[in-house]
């Protein structure tokens, strides 16, 4: 839930910005980016924060090798791919790519939903993470299209 709280007040408090004549957002597009980047600063960073980053590692499904490192990679694309939503050069190519790596690690929360205890940071209700991540991915979609 901080994440979509991050994401909500991270883009409504840019969209104010930019009506109170901050030309960087002057569009919901570019406050929507502000958002997103918010929310992937604090995703990334918590791929290596201790505790859960081991909760992480825990649900990289067990077909997948190195989860350690799968955990590692996926948090710098979020970081790398956070700049690149402010920046807005590489704006779209980072919703683009961001929203391609919100598909590809969807399937780590399917398999915490069926984890028969999954760790205490991860919700096991997948009806709820799979409409986090339409927001998400909508957001994303949103910045792509809005911003070429």
């Amino acid at each position: 839930m901080a994440v979509l709280t991050a994401l909500a007040v991270g883009t409504l408090g840019a969209r104010v910005a930019g009506w109170l004549g901050l030309d960087y957002v002057d569009g919901w597009p570019q406050a929507i980016a502000v958002g997103l980047a918010l929310m992937f600063t604090m995703t990334g960073i918590a791929h290596f924060t201790p505790g859960m980053r081991r909760d992480m590692i825990a649900i990289v499904p067990p077909r997948l090798p190195r989860p350690a490192l799968l955990v590692a990679v996926t948090g710098v694309l979020e970081l790398v791919g956070a700049v690149g939503l402010l920046y807005p050069p590489t704006r779209v190519a980072a919703a683009s790519c961001l929203f391609a790596l919100m598909l590809a690690m969807f399937p780590a929360n399917v398999y915490a939903s069926r984890m028969p205890n999954p760790p205490a940071s991860m919700s096991s209700r997948l009806g709820v993470r799979s409409a986090e991540e339409v927001v998400y991915l909508a957001a994303a979609m949103a910045v792509a299209v809005g911003s070429g």
